[in-house]
């Protein structure tokens, strides 16, 4: 598949590159070539040594994944996530820290958290539960595992640390994965993979307690400056492939991933979705093998599901379809796939 170019680069989904300076750091201290892992993902060394530098979201994600093979550490991002000083986060850390409830808190971490990321919206939203949630803008979340892990238990950390209680969590997870003995006794629940959200469920009763290190006037100077610093971020467009794949995940199944049954869902006509995407550089039939691709690489990790039940669940009527679309795509079979996953 071609890469997309948009026309206004500034609208390119980017990161503040914490995560993978985090993994970098993990890569030089258990003696990994840290030069060459970037490289495979197109990143110089001086690229992720400048803090200043902004990373595209795609690229972290890619090099997050590189990384965990790398380091033979399937759940790199929850480890990152857990091991790493919370201050690190920089601004929206400290207007958190300094709000006066946890409600506060995560009100003001949904509005600043484009500081860090452009690639993914917070929301927070306040009824029976107490739910904190991550969108993806513009970025594939189906070729993600790693980032996403990272900031649901970054959050759930926060929540934690700045009331000072060890409140439970349950976590949903759009992605595929094997059960995990220590997501379950970090989390303090089973985690729910292949839902339709990433999001963290907490008791309302969470929203009212008050944040350790409270300071109402420190804390109307950090909103001052996180608002000017909000107002130099570029602004994001949402572009029509974003929609695509948000959608064909729930058509796949029933064997409606046409572009006709897409476009309807988008609110325009076929002829219209095959040209806006093109304009961004891309084509249905390319995002379509593309989360396929990818969506089947996470049912495969997981040995529990048969080869048949992923057929069906990528819209494939017969199993060698399944396995000649595969092959096409990924130059092997899909037992060849789970038998390499196996050996690492």
């Amino acid at each position: 598949m071609r890469s997309t170019r948009p026309k206004d680069f500034r609208s390119i989904p980017s990161a503040s590159g914490r995560v993978t300076r985090l993994a970098c750091a993990r890569l030089r201290e258990l003696g990994k070539d840290v030069k060459a892992v970037l490289s495979r993902v197109g990143l110089r060394p001086e690229e992720v040594d400048d803090p200043t530098i902004r990373l595209q979201v795609r690229t972290q994600i890619k090099l997050l994944e590189v990384a965990a093979e790398e380091l033979r550490d399937d759940l790199l991002g929850f480890h990152l996530a857990r091991s790493f000083d919370l201050r690190e986060i920089g601004l929206v850390y400290y207007v958190m820290a300094s709000s006066e409830h946890l409600a506060d808190a995560l009100r003001n971490a949904e509005r600043y958290s484009r500081i860090d990321t452009d690639g993914a919206r917070l929301r927070f939203n306040l009824d029976k539960t107490a739910d904190i949630g991550l969108d993806y803008v513009n970025v594939d979340r189906h070729s993600d595992r790693q980032q996403i892990e990272f900031w649901l238990t970054t959050l759930t950390r926060l929540c934690r640390q700045l009331t000072d209680t060890r409140m439970v969590a349950r976590l949903k997870v759009r992605h595929s994965r094997a059960s995990s003995v220590e997501f379950k006794s970090f989390f303090g629940s089973d985690v729910e993979f292949d839902a339709d959200v990433d999001e963290i469920i907490f008791p309302a009763s969470i929203a009212s307690l008050p944040i350790v290190g409270r300071d109402t006037y420190l804390n109307k100077l950090l909103r001052r400056y996180a608002e000017e610093a909000l107002a130099c971020q570029p602004k994001v467009r949402a572009y029509v492939h974003t929609g695509v794949e948000r959608i064909l995940p729930q058509l796949l199944p029933h064997g409606r991933a046409k572009i006709s049954e897409v476009a309807r869902q988008l609110g325009m006509s076929s002829r219209t979705l095959s040209r806006k995407l093109r304009e961004e550089g891309t084509t249905y039939a390319e995002i379509l093998d593309k989360l396929r691709s990818a969506l089947a690489k996470r049912y495969l990790r997981d040995r529990e599901i048969p080869v048949t039940e992923i057929a069906w669940l990528l819209g494939y009527r017969e199993v060698s379809s399944f396995t000649h679309a595969f092959k096409r795509l990924t130059g092997i079979t899909p037992r060849e796939f789970r038998l390499s996953i196996a050996a690492r």
